[in-house]
């Protein structure tokens, strides 16, 4: 069976199409998601000035709340259908409306679902049928559900961040990526590192130039990928996110005021250092004459 799944012409179609499946379930983590850390801080709130809370443990019990209720229309409440949630078909067919109030969809939701797929196979061309694979898909789809959280509100999610870290460093246990040592280094050097130049930069300019998620998340790629990538991951954001920050302002007319998000520039820069990092650096050492 392994040798039938683990062929090309089988395996990356199937990769493709769970791809496109899994894109339109990120999808719903991305609404949902925040809409639960909304709930549970207000909560929190509610809990701290003395009022009854009206958090409904049964119904926010454990990960069930990405599950049900079903998901419908945002504007009209229409159940969607089976048919009507076929990634990326589906919105086509319906020309990007909703089949009963016409409102349009937003364009994310084919978006996220030809994204999704496209990096999983490109993950399955890399790793191969192997348990590396599988692990690197599910940083890969947690990377993409971050960025567009992340894009959409400005925030990183210590649910999805934090137990990334953990995952990281149990793979590295037996050496997935890289060994334990680099890995375990990685994560405080990701996490200590922009922390000294968060306050570094506040102490400065008196303004804060990056989120405590930041942090978080390049944490995650040194327990992931060990300390030897990092400088790469964090030279790479930085160009491609001033790059992307300058161009909004010149063509898009962004105001320079509004702070742009640099977890999806992270994100992106990790991603291609997990698939083709060490390439990268030898790349750049044998330039330098160092290698």
């Amino acid at each position: 069976m392994q040798e039938v799944f683990s062929q090309p012409i089988i395996f990356y179609p199937l990769t493709f199409i769970l791809g496109l499946t899994v894109g339109s379930f990120l999808n719903v983590v991305i609404y949902r998601l925040p809409k639960r850390m909304e709930r549970e801080l207000k909560d929190a709130c509610d809990e701290l000035a003395g009022a009854e809370s009206e958090y409904q443990p049964n119904k926010w019990f454990g990960l069930a709340y990405l599950i049900t209720p079903p998901s419908t229309c945002l504007s009209c409440g229409h159940r969607i259908k089976a048919w009507e949630n076929i990634p990326v078909i589906s919105w086509l067919l319906q020309k990007g409306k909703c089949t009963c109030c016409s409102v349009r969809l937003s364009i994310q939701y084919p978006v996220v679902e030809l994204l999704t797929a496209i990096l999983s196979v490109a993950v399955a061309w890399h790793f191969g049928f192997t348990w590396q694979a599988l692990a690197a898909l599910v940083l890969t789809w947690a990377l993409i559900t971050m960025s567009v959280i992340d894009i959409k509100l400005q925030l990183l999610p210590d649910a999805l961040i934090l137990p990334l870290i953990w995952l990281g460093l149990m793979l590295n246990l037996n050496g997935w990526f890289t060994d334990i040592e680099s890995a375990v280094y990685g994560a405080v050097a990701g996490y200590l590192s922009l922390w000294f130049i968060f306050h570094l930069f506040l102490l400065v300019t008196g303004k804060e130039g990056m989120g405590y998620g930041d942090f978080k998340l390049f944490a995650l790629f040194g327990a992931w990928l060990g300390w030897q990538l990092l400088p790469q991951i964090l030279l790479l954001s930085a160009v491609v996110g001033a790059i992307a920050g300058l161009g909004m302002i010149l063509f898009l007319g962004r105001d320079k005021a509004v702070p742009i998000p640099f977890g999806p520039y992270l994100a992106a820069a990790g991603w291609i250092a997990m698939l083709w990092g060490d390439e990268i650096n030898q790349s750049y050492l044998q330039f330098a004459g160092i290698g």
